[in-house]
């Protein structure tokens, strides 16, 4: 059937783009290819018990087809108009959504002046899944064609600030030390709130125009999604309010707001329209969150279960966060699902360079490989310094760099269930660890710095970056990657003073070089020295002002060694183990292959003594 499709005119010009192995049922007036036919998946197990692999002759795959085509179901997100109108459930989605912008009262219909320009639409669809791969719903949302403004005409200044991670996971480890719940709140169509300070005209929807005026445009009271000041009208808007309610704004994160009544504290972290909240007072939490709906069209989330992509799990006194199903979601969009797991994402010793003799990959894949790695690094330090060594080669990637990428999916599946678990300790302290490998990168000869904090059970911040000088010695490469850690520590300090989580004398820096650590606490200038640039001696100052105390620490328990190089298989997963855990629930790993107990030191603990370490067990429904 297939070759029959491909004599004819339009098959030829059809399959010389979609080869015929990625093809299936050509009857079909909407040709499948792979990746949608991985989606047909998700729909047909979600609609019938019965396993893809008891249809060999792929007849539910089709009747799914054309229960599809022919009712009001959608499986695609629509790429225009003409494909969303044919389906209820986007007709409905777009009615939503005008009703949205005319409740929050956005525009007024006018005639366009003299001499102004008018900014276009379009609509935008998106199917919404929640963690556990359900359609949550479908979201149909106009957007300004904001690439046709022009600076100084239409808009001015569009920055605006988003929580940091570190921020995210630092407030987590806070509340799991104090056993507090973290509850999560979305605003519905938040950029149609910010005001607007420049005259902006957009084009009526598609679709939707209004009878007899259909030339006429709307004249933005409000911003709209796509304009460029979007998203700084929101954030001013939401800013403003929270000042207003008596929330101070954090000097250190911009996006991360306290307040205090007493000894009772509240804690807000924003995230464009996504924010968590959390306190000791649940009054003071109800009390925020009826002001806030009173003032904004809210959606309650409860407990904070999927933030960001993150999953997050809390019961009483844990809390664990992981990315599963983001990692499961990136297999399969590889292919990788089924591939053969590896214990170690890179080889010890293993270097990477330009010109390495190797075929050229398609940079096309390897980016979007490295991309989706990048956002997983948010819940695994553990993967972090061969994402970042591979990500250096972004521009032109050879077979082996791809390789190498690809066994960081390798390794992935094998422990897709692993995450960060924060817990209750009796010493809720900031440590951090630095070590760096001195002229490691093959092309250039710089050193590869890493560093890692942890503030009580686990790891909240962690780093792997290439240099920016050329280090003339082993002691010069550790200086450096020290100054990066102590500028981290100083703004964490700051942060958890804001917070009430104040750090009692200075922050313990563990680092496996004692030239680097006499150089800190010595200001010696000799030959081998007296050309640091001055930034590094940064480190020097937080010393002498008693910040940081610097502490010599063995190589091979060094935590952030794993961070600047590749080790061996046993030295990897004692290090491994020390930062991310499975998740258990009711005593049962997720993962088969990791056991219920081991021995392992947790990172604040790890300079003291080792201990028994019992993975997280979470109850089904976490408790408030």
């Amino acid at each position: 059937m297939i070759q029959q499709v491909m004599n004819t005119k339009r098959g030829k010009r059809h399959f010389q783009n979609h080869p015929p192995s990625q093809i299936l049922d050509p009857n079909f007036h909407q040709r499948l290819t792979r990746s949608q036919f991985h989606e047909m998946e998700k729909f047909v197990k979600q609609f019938s018990n019965m396993e893809l692999d008891e249809d060999p002759k792929g007849e539910m795959v089709n009747y799914a087809l054309c229960a599809a085509q022919n009712t009001n179901i959608s499986i695609f997100d629509p790429s225009c108009y003409e494909e969303a109108c044919t389906k209820n459930v986007w007709v409905k989605a777009m009615q939503e959504e005008l009703h949205s912008i005319d409740k929050n009262d956005t525009w007024e219909l006018c005639e366009l002046p003299k001499g102004k320009r008018c900014v276009g639409s379009k609509w935008v669809y998106k199917i919404k899944y929640n963690s556990d791969g359900t359609t949550e719903r479908h979201k149909a949302r106009l957007v300004a064609k904001g690439f046709t403004q022009k600076h100084g005409v239409d808009f001015e200044e569009t920055f605006a600030p988003v929580a940091r991670q570190e921020t995210v996971r630092l407030l987590l480890s806070m509340a799991a030390q104090n056993h507090w719940s973290v509850y999560h709140m979305d605003v519905k169509s938040a950029f149609l709130n910010g005001y607007l300070d420049e005259e902006v005209f957009v084009q009526q929807p598609q679709g939707f125009q209004v009878q007899g005026k259909e030339h006429n445009v709307y004249k933005l009271k409000k911003a709209l999604y796509g304009l460029k000041q979007a998203p700084r009208a929101w954030y001013t808007r939401i800013d403003g309010y929270f000042q207003k309610f008596g929330l101070m704004r954090s000097k250190n994160e911009p996006t991360l707001y306290i307040k205090r009544e007493g000894n009772q504290i509240l804690l807000v972290s924003l995230y464009v329209d996504d924010l968590i909240y959390m306190g000791s007072d649940p009054i003071l939490n109800n009390k925020f969150k009826t002001n806030l709906m009173n003032e904004f069209e809210m959606k309650d989330l409860g407990l904070m279960r999927y933030f960001l992509g993150m999953e997050v799990h809390q019961c009483q006194e844990e809390i664990f966060v992981c990315q599963s199903k983001y990692a499961r979601d990136m297999l399969s969009k590889y292919g990788m699902m089924n591939c053969t797991a590896v214990h170690n994402p890179v080889a010890h010793g293993e270097l990477l360079c330009k010109d390495d003799g190797a075929p050229k990959a398609s940079v096309i894949e390897f980016r979007s490989i490295v991309g989706s790695l990048m956002f997983l690094c948010n819940t695994r330090p553990d993967i972090q310094f061969v994402v970042s060594l591979v990500s250096r080669y972004m521009n032109d990637p050879s077979m082996l760099h791809l390789k190498v990428a690809k066994c960081i999916l390798r390794y992935v599946k094998g422990t897709i269930g692993f995450g960060l678990h924060y817990s209750h300790v009796d010493k809720f302290k900031l440590v951090g660890f630095s070590d760096s490998d001195w002229g490691s990168n093959l092309d250039d000869r710089k050193s590869t710095s890493g560093n890692c904090f942890s503030l009580g059970s686990r790891m909240i911040t962690w780093s792997s970056k290439k240099q920016s000088t050329v280090a003339l010695s082993s002691c010069e490469a550790e200086y450096i990657a020290l100054t990066a850690a102590s500028a981290q520590a100083l703004w964490l300090r700051k942060l958890l003073d804001e917070i009430g989580e104040k750090q009692h004398g200075p922050t313990t820096l563990f680092c496996d070089n004692q030239s680097a650590i006499q150089l800190a606490h010595n200001p010696i200038h000799h030959s081998r020295s007296k050309h640091f640039q001055l930034k590094y001696h940064f480190i020097r100052d937080m010393v002498e002002k008693d910040q940081i105390e610097l502490h010599y620490y063995n190589t091979k328990i060094n935590l952030a060694d794993i961070f600047t190089k590749g080790v061996v298989k046993a030295q990897y997963v004692m290090l491994r183990e020390s930062m991310v855990s499975p998740l258990c629930i009711k005593g049962e790993n997720v993962d088969n292959s990791a056991s219920n107990s081991r021995k392992l030191s947790l990172s604040c603990q790890f300079w003291e003594k080792l201990i028994i370490f019992r993975p997280a067990s979470v109850a089904n429904q976490p408790t408030s």
